[in-house]
């Protein structure tokens, strides 16, 4: 489980500090899938740097099943997976050697980093070009070499930051049933995007951030009931007030 509390983060600008979260707050639950829902530049990625750590909020908290990231930083990483939004691979090694590497990095054996990455490699669909080297991949085939690497550890927590973007329709299908799966075995997953057909597809429940706050979180008839509208899109629209940056 997930829990990110009254959430801020400022950043520095020319004009003066610019305010890229503010109080941000929410619940994800383990064996469910939440959605962080917003236009561009709402305040997604940076919630969720902040929830794996990659920046310190000013104010507020992040608990990960049930400990402070704050107090404990490494263990809050060991406990997680992450997609990051920057997800090169490293060009050189082959998709098998990317996802060992990280294996490595966690304290895995070899045994162990093996029978992980074979069996990531038949959920995502790999096994055609796992052992090829990675520079010249397709945008599918890296993000599914650098979400395999994420879990080889076998985190309980899954973040995943616009997880098809740039993906193709039969790619697109193979990872939505890929993060179903991880929902299925009672793994807590959030996932961002700016996609409504996403967010429909997968999502127990949406969080929905519109400049730096959150306009509105609940399940998506919960969301539906509370704007009076029987179609999610409207719904998102309705809820941020516009329809900027919203792809249908």
């Amino acid at each position: 489980m997930i829990v990110a509390e009254n959430l801020r983060k400022t950043f520095k600008s020319k004009t003066g500090d610019v305010i890229a979260v503010d109080g941000v707050g929410f619940e994800a639950r383990d064996g469910e899938i939440t959605g962080l829902l917003g236009p561009n530049g709402a305040g997604k990625t940076t919630t969720l740097r902040m929830l794996y750590t990659l920046m310190a909020p000013e104010q507020g908290r992040v608990l990960i099943d049930g400990r402070d990231v704050a107090a404990d930083p490494a263990a809050a990483r060991r406990a997680l997976g992450v997609l990051p939004d920057a997800r090169g691979v490293y060009k050189r090694l082959t998709a098998r050697e990317n996802v060992r590497y990280f294996g490595e990095l966690h304290g895995l054996s070899r045994e162990e980093i093996d029978r992980r990455t074979q069996m990531l490699s038949q959920a995502l669909q790999m096994d055609d070009f796992l052992d090829r080297q990675t520079e010249g991949f397709s945008q599918g085939q890296r993000t599914k070499t650098a979400i395999a690497r994420a879990l080889v550890h076998d985190p309980r927590n899954v973040i995943l930051d616009e997880p098809t973007n740039g993906l193709d329709v039969m790619t697109t299908r193979g990872l939505r049933a890929f993060l179903k799966q991880l929902r299925d075995e009672g793994r807590c997953v959030i996932f961002s995007s700016h996609i409504m057909q996403e967010v429909a597809a997968l999502c127990d429940r949406i969080v929905v951030i519109a400049h730096g706050r959150v306009a509105a979180q609940g399940t998506p008839d919960e969301l539906r009931a509370q704007t009076g509208q029987d179609n999610l899109e409207e719904a998102f629209v309705r809820l941020i007030g516009s329809d900027e940056g919203l792809h249908a």
